[in-house]
């Protein structure tokens, strides 16, 4: 009877796994975009992303996917009906991963501030002098000085967003930790689902300690 679950949490896993890389891109992508906010841009777009930034901070990430998940619903069909048009119902993987994302946004904004700050002066500089314009400076310079002291700081909020992932069950999602709880209702043992569960989730910190070594190794090349 168990072995007839062990598909399905598979399946489960795999679903686990999509939302959290797909969070993860766009977690990055609000990252990058909000530290350089923060760094170059005008001063009310500065003041919206430190209010982003310590607004999402400041809040638990259960509370934060409920009040998104089921009050951004209410507040969009309460819109939608004053236009006249039908309600609809958010997709659910679509929904849990706007909200990592849009949740770890808010850390990664930090990670990529503190590495942009850690880029020596001198090599900026260095780049005007040589004729460089400000986005030759940012793709040849500063982007790749940023990433190798930004690496840590992603691996971290990584393991983070991954294990917070586990929220996507309160909406209704059938991911790996939703399938481990009907598994362990049905044939009561739960602690034996809930523990291949944690299994799984140690195989992906594994892998992920690994890539994230090689991209040190990689980044870190010429400095070691």
């Amino acid at each position: 009877m168990v072995a007839s679950y062990l598909p399905l949490l598979l399946t489960g896993a795999w679903l686990s796994l999509r939302v959290a890389l797909a969070a993860l891109g766009l977690a990055l992508l609000f990252g990058l975009a909000n530290a350089c906010v923060k760094l170059f841009g005008p001063r009310w777009l500065r003041a919206a992303s430190i209010a982003y930034t310590t607004v999402i901070r400041g809040i638990p990430e259960l509370v934060m996917m409920l009040l998104l998940f089921y009050g951004g619903e209410k507040v969009f069909n309460l819109l939608l009906g004053a236009l006249g048009l039908p309600a609809v119902e958010f997709d659910k993987f679509l929904a849990g991963v706007l909200t990592i994302g849009f949740i770890f946004g808010a850390y990664y904004t930090e990670t990529f501030r503190s590495a942009f700050l850690a880029v020596p002066r001198g090599q900026l500089e260095a780049g005007v002098a040589y004729g460089m314009r400000p986005w030759q400076l940012f793709r040849r310079i500063l982007f790749p000085q940023m990433l190798r002291h930004a690496l840590p700081g992603i691996n971290n909020n990584w393991l983070a967003l991954m294990k917070s992932a586990a929220l996507v069950s309160l909406i209704g999602l059938e991911d790996m930790a939703w399938l481990a709880e009907q598994a362990g209702r049905a044939t009561q043992m739960p602690f034996l689902f809930y523990f291949l569960v944690c299994l799984v989730y140690l195989l992906f910190t594994a892998a992920s300690g690994g890539v994230f070594r090689w991209l040190g190794l990689r980044y870190s090349r010429g400095l070691l």
